[in-house]
């Protein structure tokens, strides 16, 4: 078990890491190749202000009058992204091993609130897996990929709950939480969680056409 252990904290993490910067690398570069090739007049009418100004109204919850017809999704939907990414940055034994390995400090959520945080997102997951199964408007567009990902972004929390709250066998909970939060990083170029790297290019190129081209609001 212990050569379990050093073996995804140490070289699965790296290849972990690897796979997602270069994929994410291949992931932007191939959307802006596709993007030339099959649409060029794209870069002909982005503007960065417009872009911008997208990007921004869209990142506030209930700016956009579409956020605002679908209040609770809106609060489910923010809540979940919130929490999925702060509490792997801030969470307290993230941040005590990159100052064990890397000596580098900053700040971290308190117990209590990477808590809330965790069951939160936990939460989130369960709701949008009822929400595919319940309104068959969304069962009809739902792929097993997008299953796929509900089921990676659920496990790391899933497992760092019972970790951190010693639900069961610590050593296993904690390998299992480790391995499955460096697939949830490696899987997120070449499934539906890319959309957190071509979220900003998609959102800036619909910004940069209703703002530059059709002198109109896009949120």
């Amino acid at each position: 078990m212990h050569a379990v252990y050093g073996f995804v904290v140490g070289p699965l993490a790296w290849i972990a890491f690897a796979v997602f910067i270069l994929g994410s690398i291949w992931k932007v570069t191939t959307m802006v190749r596709s993007a030339k090739a099959k649409d060029g007049q794209v870069l002909a009418y982005w503007d960065f202000t417009y872009a911008l100004r997208s990007i921004a109204h869209w990142s506030v919850p209930f700016w956009p009058v579409n956020s605002r017809r679908h209040p609770f999704m809106t609060i489910v939907t923010f809540t979940f992204h919130i929490c999925l990414v702060l509490v792997p940055i801030f969470l307290l034994a993230h941040v005590m091993l990159w100052d064990y390995y890397h000596g580098i400090r900053f700040f971290s959520f308190s117990e209590g609130v990477a808590d809330v945080m965790t069951v939160l997102v936990l939460l989130s997951c369960l709701f949008f897996a009822g929400r595919r199964m319940l309104l068959r408007e969304v069962r009809y567009v739902t792929t097993a990929m997008d299953w796929v990902v509900l089921v990676v972004v659920f496990l790391p929390f899933f497992t760092g709950f019972l970790a951190y709250h010693q639900i069961g066998p610590y050593r296993v909970m904690i390998i299992l939480h480790i391995l499955f939060g460096e697939i949830m990083l490696a899987a997120i170029p070449f499934t539906g969680l890319s959309h957190m790297l071509l979220a900003p290019l998609s959102r800036g190129y619909i910004g940069s056409e209703f703002g530059g081209v059709r002198k109109a609001r896009d949120w």
